[in-house]
């Protein structure tokens, strides 16, 4: 444990916590409360405190094999959470149990899927340089933290709103329509990918058939359709600063595309066949995210 890995460390989890702290000020203001805490300041105290109690075994063990499902399990408990706090007033309505039914089906769905694939290979590439090191190791563990809330706000707003919630209208059929289609997309490509490695003939390989072949993130093109789809549900019922949880699916569009989404996964890719003409071809003619838009050069 060196100074600059303690420095590192206290600056992520200083600017998280401002971060998380600012966006519960901004949208905790129709908020129902308990003890004088609004749900939404609760929601975010509950979020660090299962990753940082999760990065305690994690740091004795020095293994990632329950990162993934600690994060989808508290997408689960929030979503929950939120519901329940937010039937004090007024009992759940049927928005409210529909946002949470499509949180807690996408996070058990993936999160499991994640658990499962990394119980196979054994680790985590990723984790490589950070789990050796507790202090080092509580970054992507306070990062987890930051990103379960800021994706969840949408709904923890939703839930967390007192008084009696509006009818359903168009927007939430929108909103419903670009959740299936996303939660869709991510599960076949997710599938097709998982076919694709267990074919002893393709080790090695990069895959470009079935929807792989019109995008080269397709599972993350589904993540952000289906986050999207969610903050719709939020159109009729915002007011003022609480628009400010739409930060959600432009969150997860910054966090996949520009951050530790597909930049990663590229730069692995091109060490790995950046020398193959025909996956330098694939590149050229497969758009990195959405289908037809930004092919590369």
């Amino acid at each position: 444990m060196t100074a600059s890995e303690i420095r590192l460390s206290s600056i992520v989890v200083v600017v998280s916590v401002t971060i998380t702290s600012l966006l519960v000020l901004a949208v905790q203001r129709e908020s129902v409360e308990f003890l004088g805490i609004s749900s939404v300041a609760l929601s975010a105290i509950i979020c660090f405190s299962i990753q940082w109690t999760g990065w305690i075994p994690g740091s004795i063990l020095q293994t990632e094999r329950f990162y993934d499902i600690t994060g989808g399990l508290t997408y689960v408990i929030l979503a929950i959470f939120t519901l329940w706090m937010g039937s004090f007033e007024e009992g759940p309505g049927l928005r409210e149990i529909l946002v949470t039914g499509f949180v807690i089906v996408w996070a058990l769905r993936l999160s499991s899927f994640l658990f499962l694939r990394i119980h196979h290979k054994g680790r985590d590439g990723r984790f490589d340089d950070l789990k050796t090191s507790p202090i080092r190791f509580l970054v992507p563990w306070t990062l987890q933290g930051l990103w379960v809330f800021i994706t969840m706000n949408v709904v923890i707003v939703i839930n967390s709103q007192s008084g009696e919630s509006v009818a359903l209208g168009f927007w939430d059929a929108a909103g419903g329509l670009l959740w299936l289609t996303g939660f869709s997309i991510e599960v076949v490509a997710d599938n097709q990918k998982s076919a694709f490695n267990r074919k002893e003939a393709n080790e090695g390989k990069w895959i470009e058939e079935g929807l792989w072949s019109y995008s080269r993130h397709p599972n993350y093109l589904g993540e952000i359709i289906l986050w999207t789809g969610i903050a719709l549900f939020g159109v009729p019922c915002f007011s003022g600063w609480e628009f400010f949880a739409w930060i959600s699916p432009i969150f997860v569009f910054l966090l996949l595309t520009k951050l530790s989404g597909v930049p990663i996964l590229d730069r692995r890719a091109m060490e790995k066949w950046g020398e193959d003409q025909e996956y330098l071809d694939y590149r050229r003619r497969t758009p990195e995210i959405f289908p037809l838009i930004g092919r590369s050069s």
